[in-house]
């Protein structure tokens, strides 16, 4: 540990080399001054409050070193977010979408809505479909020929428009 009765004598042996690296570090020589001194004042604090420190110079330097990481940290340029540079579409309008379906499939008659909701669970063979309600595959295919129809009408859309044009 330091004497204290030394420090300004190590501080002041010190200083011409905490603002020579300083200049390395900073973009002009203001910048320099203010990053060395912010560094010594640090070094006196801690070396004030107790702080044991076996190499001045090299624990000087590694607090200069990272008040100037702060700083680059901090100052780091940000462009301001924009609609249209959004790297994640609002997914707002799609849950929307999905809520009107839901609502839509649940108005549809009950033997429709079951395969409409088969449909949504995965199941998209009609002969599967067919298998697995124990109706014909005519049956199925023409119920679900009409449950389309009908959601179509509901949400707005043409009777042959394909469903991404829900979104």
């Amino acid at each position: 540990m330091h004497d204290l009765h030394r420090q300004p004598d190590d501080l002041n042996a010190l200083l011409p080399r905490l603002a020579t690296r300083a200049k390395r570090l900073s973009d002009s020589q203001s910048d320099a001054d203010d990053l060395a001194q912010e560094a010594a004042l640090k070094l006196w604090s801690a070396l004030h409050s107790g702080t044991e420190v076996e190499d001045l110079e090299r624990y000087a330097m590694t607090v200069l070193r990272n008040l100037a990481r702060q700083k680059w940290r901090s100052e780091r340029p940000t462009d301001p977010l924009e609609e249209d540079s959004m790297a994640v579409l609002p997914d707002a309008p799609t849950r929307m979408a999905f809520a009107e379906i839901v609502a839509a499939v649940g108005r549809l008659p009950e033997n429709q809505a079951l395969l409409i909701q088969m449909i949504a669970a995965g199941e998209t063979s009609p002969a599967s479909l067919a298998r697995l309600t124990g109706l014909p595959v005519g049956t199925v295919m023409s119920r679900l020929a009409r449950a389309r129809a009908k959601l179509r009408k509901e949400m707005g859309l043409k009777q042959k428009a394909p469903v991404s044009e829900l979104f």
